[in-house]
């Protein structure tokens, strides 16, 4: 593995990252350590990462998308949703309180959940192709925790990172997406009963199934496809909200029903 002057690379940004997340110490951005980390490194990262989770038996069990408003790619100077990985460990039961004790500073956003029925592969995936590889709809909420301080990152930062994948819970009303209009889908967000956010499908790409086909899409660039039976978080509808011990969150939405955290 090829290191450059600053003495870091692929293999080193992982283990720091995963080092951070284990040991629950938030760190400074890696770009300021490696200035040489650009988008494509920083998936490498990623992937670097998952295969040391994955060779101590976890498992992968989907992809989540990130910064899937245009607002927020704007922000960051892209034009589509970054990908990252979700495995067995971040699988919270319905119930099952989120364990603020094991993350740093972690926040929740609820999300429309996908469930593949088959695989998709790009290039090429469209919205229409998107959505007719999709089995199944849920509502979720996803904990994110950045291992970065205050939640401070440039774009190859996140993207090492993982897209400060924590934890995620899925609701218990599974629907066919045939059955829903998910640009108009709501979800109306409390915390501790009070509602704090609230928006639409639209929310994630204008549509979910049009943040599903951008990432089928680049994962192809790098030789990857979604597979059947794989979870699919599409994207914060809302900003997330920040979870302590004893907080309680609620996502409402129109047609999936409603989720419930509670801070632990």
């Amino acid at each position: 593995m090829n290191t450059d002057s600053t003495g870091w690379n692929v293999e080193t940004a992982a283990e720091v990252l995963l080092r951070a997340e284990r040991t629950r110490t938030d760190r400074k951005p890696v770009t300021e350590d490696w200035p040489g980390l650009d988008v494509a490194t920083a998936y490498r990262v990623q992937d670097a990462l998952i295969a040391r989770k994955v060779a101590a038996g976890e498992k992968i069990v989907g992809v989540k998308l990130g910064l899937t408003s245009q607002a927020k790619q704007q922000r960051m100077g892209i034009s589509s949703p970054l990908t990252a990985w979700l495995t067995d460990a971040m699988v919270l039961e319905a119930g099952t309180p989120i364990p603020t004790g094991e993350l740093i500073h972690p926040r929740v956003e609820p999300e429309i959940v996908f469930v593949l029925g088959e695989r998709l592969e790009g290039p090429g995936v469209t919205a229409a192709t998107a959505m007719a590889a999709v089995g199944s709809v849920f509502a979720g909420l996803e904990v994110i925790d950045s291992r970065f301080t205050d939640f401070r990152f440039t774009l190859p930062d996140v993207l090492a990172d993982n897209a400060s994948s924590a934890r995620f819970v899925i609701g218990g009303v599974e629907r066919s997406p045939a059955d829903l209009d998910l640009a108009l889908e709501e979800c109306v967000l409390r915390v501790d009963g009070t509602v704090v956010d609230s928006a639409t499908g639209a929310a994630v790409q204008g549509h979910p199934a049009q943040a599903l086909a951008l990432a089928a899409n680049a994962l192809a660039e790098r030789g990857l496809a979604l597979e059947a039976g794989w979870i699919v978080l599409t994207g914060g509808m809302t900003d997330a909200v920040p979870v302590e011990s004893s907080t309680q969150i609620a996502a409402e939405f129109t047609h999936l029903g409603t989720v419930n955290v509670t801070g632990a």
